[in-house]
C-alpha cells in the first residue's frame, strides 16, 4: 500500500506534574489541540510554516517541531524532508503543554509518512528535542502524554528512556489559564535544589498514591494524594489568586489539582462532566474578580496522543 504524501495531525493539550509527580506524571487533554499538516518532499530540508498569530520562529533549529524532525531525520537513511504547517490551538506558555503538542505532533505526522518505523518511546524521544529548544531541559512528562494519551509515568530519561503508560478511571478535568506570562525556564530557576528527607518521602508517598488511585479508580485517594509539597510552594508566588482557586474549586466538588506544569494555568481533576463546569466556573469567578483575563477548558482525559486525522 503507498505511502500517503500528506497527513493532517491533532496534537494534544496535556498537564504535566499533576501536583506530586514533578517532571514524571502527566494526562493528556482532549482539548485544546494544535493541527499539524506534514507534507513528505522528495529531498532533504525542513520548512516550518505557522498559521497561526504567535509569531513563533520557523528556523528548524530554533522552533520546537523543526528541533523534534531533526532529531528523528537522524535515524532516517535516506534523503527526506517535511514541509509543515502549524495551526496553534494550544497557546504558548499557557502551562498546558503548548511545545510539547508541537514536537509530538510533528513526529507523529512524520512516523506515519514514512510507513510508521518508529515506536512510540522512539518518538517521545525526537520530540523531546522540542522541549530543550523550548524549556533549556529534555524532559517528557508532557511530552509523553501527547505521544501515548492517557496517564503516563516517565520512569526513567537515562540510561535508557522507560515510559510507563497507565489506564485511567473516566475522569475529567478543569483548566483555567489565566493570561499571565511564567516562563518555564524562570519557573524551574525558583526550584530548590535540596529537599529535606522527610518532605520527599512525603511527596513520593503522594505520587504512588496518586498511580494506585488511577489504577483502582479510588477517586477519594487520588484526592488525597493531589498535593505538592516541593514544586508547587516554590511557584505559587507567580500565580495570584492560586490559594483561593483552588478553595472555591474544592468546595465546587473538585478532588484536587493544582498548577499544570510550570503554570500560569491551573488544573482541577473531577469524577464528572456536570462537577468539572461547575468547578471551571468557580476558577474563573477567581480571575474576573482580580481583573485578569482568563480562559477556560473543561473535558475528559484524552484516551489519545497526537493522531493522524485525514491524509
Amino acid at each position: 500500500m503507498p505511502l500517503p504524501d500528506s497527513v493532517l495531525v491533532h496534537a494534544p493539550a496535556t498537564i504535566a506534574n499533576l501536583g506530586c509527580g514533578f517532571d514524571v506524571l502527566g494526562l493528556a487533554l482532549a482539548a485544546p489541540y494544535d493541527t499539524l499538516r506534514l507534507r513528505r518532499t522528495g529531498g532533504p530540508g525542513l520548512k516550518i510554516t505557522h498559521l497561526d498569530h504567535y509569531g513563533l520562529p520557523t528556523d528548524p533549529l530554533h522552533n520546537v517541531a523543526g528541533a523534534a524532525l531533526l532529531a528523528l531525520l537522524e535515524k532516517v537513511p535516506e534523503a527526506v524532508g517535511f514541509e509543515v504547517e502549524i495551526t496553534k490551538g494550544i497557546m504558548p506558555g499557557s502551562g498546558v503543554g503548548s511545545s510539547a503538542a508541537s514536537a509530538a505532533g510533528a513526529v507523529v505526522g512524520a512516523n506515519a509518512l514514512l510507513g510508521h518505523r518508529f515506536n512510540k518511546l522512539e518518538l517521545v524521544d525526537f520530540a523531546m528535542a522540542g522541549e530543550a529548544v523550548a524549556s533549556g531541559v529534555r524532559h517528557a512528562d508532557n511530552i509523553a502524554p501527547a505521544i501515548f494519551g492517557g496517564f503516563t509515568l516517565v520512569r526513567a530519561l537515562a540510561p535508557v528512556l522507560d515510559v510507563v503508560a497507565l489506564p485511567a478511571p473516566p475522569l475529567w478535568v478543569a483548566v483555567v489559564h489565566p493570561q499571565i506570562e511564567v516562563k518555564t525556564k524562570e519557573a524551574r530557576a525558583l526550584l530548590p535544589t535540596a529537599v529535606p528527607l522527610g518532605l520527599a518521602v512525603r511527596q513520593w508517598a503522594n505520587v504512588g498514591g496518586l498511580v494506585a488511585g488511577f489504577l483502582t479508580a479510588d477517586y477519594a485517594l487520588i484526592g488525597r494524594a493531589l498535593e505538592d509539597y516541593i514544586v508547587e510552594p516554590a511557584r505559587a508566588p507567580l500565580i495570584p489568586g492560586l490559594a483561593e482557586a483552588r478553595r472555591r474549586a474544592l468546595a465546587a466538588g473538585a478532588l484536587g489539582g493544582g498548577i499544570s506544569g510550570s503554570g500560569p494555568s491551573i488544573f482541577m481533576l473531577n469524577r464528572d462532566g456536570e462537577t468539572a463546569h461547575a468547578v471551571a466556573a468557580a476558577l474563573g469567578s477567581v480571575f474576573a474578580e482580580l481583573g485578569i483575563a482568563h480562559d477556560l477548558h473543561v473535558g475528559r482525559i484524552a484516551p489519545e496522543g497526537a493522531r493522524v486525522v485525514a491524509e
